[in-house]
């Protein structure tokens, strides 16, 4: 059972009596009446051939309160996703899934990049932004889900709780961001929350001094989850990163758009667990590493739109500061880890540590010779603003692929 301590600038909702699900879903179908609700799935083609994905799509056949869900496919040929047209249509919600590397949704893409509007880099946020296009453009729903297709503990209490704070009409809240302990096979993980995120924002609280943005990425408890919920209104406004600094360029697009009263994170499980990024110790252009280098640019880059001011010796003392409190982070986890009978392996977490110290500094590094780079994917309204008609191609494209291959399977 989760505490029910208050100890941030946003609303924390925590799981105090275990509500049953029944009882959940039935609020929920009531709210759809008035606030219609869709999920929003993020894939790679691979993840259908997975474990975690066919048993996420088995449990969403039940969430009747659901209107549509929007399925963004990545890295899949005709035949695949032809074949994932099939793996998804035992669902009995409106769904239509987004084929990415299709010629008509690259040809959407192009027109985009003549006009420098579109994703500049490949992957999830490139991904979740074209759904997000969509779901704008279908019309359909008021309060929109998104969570990751790699859950391998999922059930479907994790999308009812997570849904619930944006669709509930008596509550005022814009967005929510999931959270959840991230234990599992007898073990704490979530390496780059517990020991990059949370000691980096409190090594910059010592180097440059407390600031409200900093006291409010420190307010989640787990601010890397993948899992978030929002009403609609959000989506025309938000300029999301493409690289893996988009979690952090959420929480920072909603602290820049609304009162922190607006804004609040929901416990969704008491165990989950899924698909584990390598290290890459020996390449900062992939697992955790690129990672570790792609968040800690999200977070300096949104310091300096605050007035922060960077050189190379703030970087260093940074990196010293970082140092020390993430090394007393792996003694309290180890602590932590011991009273729970789990296993923590101080070896692997002090080399973690060694790594996003040096990161930390390649990232800083990066940001001086390049402090004009814009990662940001564009915002719907300016694409809007540029194509008039976007919603209608985007529309349109879709249906023409769902029809033209559900003919064929």
């Amino acid at each position: 059972m989760g505490d029910f301590y208050q100890n941030g600038i946003i609303t924390t909702l925590h799981n105090l009596s275990h509500r049953p699900l029944e009882e959940l879903e039935a609020e929920l179908l009531s709210f759809s009446h008035s606030r219609p609700m869709s999920l929003v799935l993020p894939s790679l083609f691979s993840e259908l051939e997975g474990e975690a994905l066919p048993n996420i799509v088995d449990h969403l056949t039940a969430a009747s309160y659901l209107t549509e869900i929007v399925i963004g496919l990545d890295r899949a040929d005709a035949d695949q996703y032809r074949h994932a047209l099939q793996f998804f249509s035992k669902l009995p919600q409106h769904h239509r899934v987004l084929w990415n590397d299709g010629p008509r949704l690259q040809a959407i893409d192009q027109q985009l990049q003549e006009k420098g509007l579109a994703p500049k880099e490949l992957g999830k946020g490139r991904n979740v932004w074209y759904c997000l296009g969509y779901v704008l453009a279908s019309g359909l729903s008021e309060a929109i889900a998104l969570h990751d297709c790699d859950i391998v503990t999922y059930n479907r209490e994790l999308l009812a709780r997570l849904i619930y704070p944006v669709a509930n009409p008596g509550f005022n809240y814009e967005f929510c961001k999931g959270y959840y302990a991230r234990v599992a096979n007898n073990k704490i993980n979530g390496r780059v929350s517990r020991l990059l995120v949370t000691p980096l924002i409190r090594a910059l609280k010592k180097t440059i001094g407390n600031l409200d943005y900093l006291d409010y990425l420190d307010s989640y408890r787990y601010p890397l989850a993948g899992e978030f919920s929002f009403r609609r209104d959000v989506i025309t406004d938000i300029r999301i990163p493409s690289d893996w600094g988009l979690e952090i360029g959420v929480l920072s697009e909603m602290k820049r758009n609304y009162a922190t009263n607006r804004l609040c994170q929901v416990d969704i499980a008491d165990v989950y667990d899924h698909k584990h990024q390598d290290l890459s110790q020996d390449n900062d252009q992939g697992g955790l590493s690129k990672m570790s280098i792609d968040i800690s640019k999200a977070i300096f880059r949104k310091l300096a739109t605050y007035g922060v001011v960077f050189n190379t010796e703030t970087f260093r003392s940074v990196k010293a500061s970082y140092f020390r409190i993430a090394l007393d982070f792996v003694e309290t986890y180890r602590n932590d880890a011991e009273i729970n009978g789990l296993n923590l392996d101080i070896h692997h977490e002090e080399q973690a540590v060694e790594l996003f110290a040096q990161n930390i500094m390649k990232a800083g590094e990066r940001f001086l010779d390049n402090p004009m780079e814009t990662p940001f994917i564009p915002s719907w309204n300016r694409v809007q603003s540029a194509i008039p008609d976007i919603f209608m191609q985007l529309r349109d494209a879709v249906e023409q692929d769902h029809q033209e291959f559900l003919q064929s399977i």
